[in-house]
């Protein structure tokens, strides 16, 4: 049998017919969910991103052309068109295919990529290089909507809108409403603009137009006039406020037409956004149902969508349900999360406490922040997060909480070399922050030189909840969980973890 990656990859998927996309798309899918129901990984982001990575790769050379991810968990697709579809069964293996974009696994890899909304940032970086250095490559980031409630992704979007070069960020709407509802007469103006005829009359207006004094001096009063009509009735206004040019919303799961509409927004110097509206799940009846449950997934019946075995108890069941308790005896108590609910065993809490629960979405410094806040008005926050994401509040961890001596809890999972996502996710990067082992954490240079001395509650906490076992793992005392300060309750040793909380 022809793999993907023989026949469709590269020049080859630019010549090929719409019936001809609709079938790889189908084939690309069905793989996807093979490969996956087998290894374990992110399923429902990719099944609904595969009619636009098969356009990405229609338009792009990536090998040349940079394609930055945001987050990376939805890059199987990418892997499986740029010849690593044969090896897609040992994705999350060890000696495997990373279960995100890696520069050192293929050219194709533009940039590391396992935290959110960074994305548009480092394509912006990328494309300000190209153009001082005198290079010639298009530079694409692609961003989901959930990535759009961490402040970086703003922060790249307004150096972007300074760009004056190509610069295109592909933003992938899967659920979050963004845009306002404006009714049945924005989205008709919004398929007028996408049309073949709409945009080569674009083209050709600005080129005649362009050529003398008069006609750029009637460019601008039209081009003033549209916008005026634009902003009045499309949902784009923010985008364009900062510089940049909307195009969308476009159905994500038309090949053709994203492909066409890509190489437009390729063709336009400074930046362009491009809003694209797909559907998490796409194409697996149960990932659609239930695309929560299938963001990441261990390995599970294809058939039904079951998980091959029963998951016990683990370390974040037994937290949240600790908490809850707490919380029902301490009106003080509080939680918050970073989008992470579910993967940090808070779910129960926000259905029965949902007036003491606060997901500030992928902003774990400004969850860090916020917590230092509620301390500092007399309640207890308890910030439930994985290791790995933790180093994304570190600054907030020592200007707003231990330089002030406030009261806040972390509820640290993960911490420890996770077998499967890789070294993105590994506690390594976090040891640097946090904890090495007991011994390190009480010598500290860094410890003591950003905290206010031996009374401070960073280091009391540290000192007095986790104790070494090695120089790469470390374990819960067997105490019970907390209200004090930085109670460290890490990793997942379930079922053990029942056990020793009690």
């Amino acid at each position: 049998m022809t793999t993907i990656d023989e026949k469709h990859s590269g020049p080859l998927l630019a010549g090929m017919s719409s019936s001809q996309c609709d079938a790889l798309c189908t084939q690309l899918r069905e793989d996807l969910v093979r490969s996956v129901s087998q290894t374990g990984g992110h399923l429902a982001a990719n099944l609904g991103i595969v009619e636009l990575m098969v356009a990405i790769h229609q338009v792009m050379d990536t090998s040349q052309d940079r394609l930055v991810f945001d987050v990376g968990h939805q890059c199987y697709i990418h892997k499986m068109l740029t010849g690593r579809e044969e090896a897609m069964d040992t994705i999350r293996q060890f000696g495997g295919l990373s279960g995100f974009p890696k520069p050192k696994e293929s050219v194709h890899d533009a940039f590391i990529a396992g935290h959110a909304s960074n994305s548009v940032a480092v394509a912006v970086g990328m494309a300000q290089a190209r153009d001082f250095l005198g290079n010639d490559y298009k530079v694409a980031a692609l961003i989901g909507d959930g990535a759009l409630t961490g402040g970086l992704a703003y922060e790249g979007l307004t150096n972007g809108g300074a760009c004056k070069g190509q610069l295109l960020v592909i933003l992938n709407d899967n659920g979050m409403s963004i845009t306002r509802n404006v009714g049945g007469v924005a989205e008709h103006l919004a398929r007028q603009r996408l049309k073949p005829q709409y945009l080569s009359f674009k083209k050709f207006y600005r080129r005649v137009m362009n050529t003398n004094f008069v006609g750029r001096k009637v460019y601008r009063f039209t081009h003033h006039l549209k916008e005026s009509l634009k902003h009045t009735l499309l949902p784009c206004s923010m985008f364009e406020n900062m510089g940049f040019t909307y195009l969308g919303p476009v159905n994500g799961h038309n090949v053709e037409a994203l492909a066409r509409i890509l190489r437009y927004a390729l063709e336009l110097e400074g930046p362009v956004l491009l809003h694209v509206r797909t559907v998490k799940g796409k194409g697996y009846p149960p990932a659609e149902k239930n695309p929560d449950a299938f963001h990441g997934v261990a390995p599970f019946d294809p058939e039904t969508g079951e998980p091959q075995k029963a998951a016990g108890e683990n370390f974040s069941a037994v937290f949240g349900r600790k908490l809850l308790d707490l919380a029902n005896t301490d009106k003080r108590v509080c939680a918050l999360t970073a989008a992470m609910s579910s993967g940090t065993g808070l779910e129960e809490f926000a259905q029965k406490l949902p007036e003491r629960f606060f997901d500030v979405g992928i902003e774990e410094g400004g969850a860090v922040s916020i917590a230092s806040g509620m301390a500092s008005q007399g309640a207890i926050p308890v910030f439930a997060v994985y290791s790995t994401f933790l180093q994304r509040g570190y600054d907030m961890l020592i200007h707003d909480v231990a330089l002030q001596n406030l009261h806040v809890v972390l509820g640290v999972d993960q911490h420890r070399a996770v077998e499967l996502p890789g070294p993105l996710k590994h506690m390594a990067q976090t040891v640097q922050v946090v904890a090495v082992d007991g011994t390190q954490i009480r010598e500290s240079h860094v410890l003591k030189q950003r905290t206010a001395g031996p009374e401070n509650p960073l280091q009391r906490g540290l000192d007095s909840v986790v104790e070494p076992v090695d120089t790469a793992l470390l374990r819960i005392r067997p105490k019970e969980l907390p209200v004090e300060f930085f109670k460290m309750v890490i990793g997942r040793f379930a079922p053990q973890t029942a056990q020793m909380l009690g």
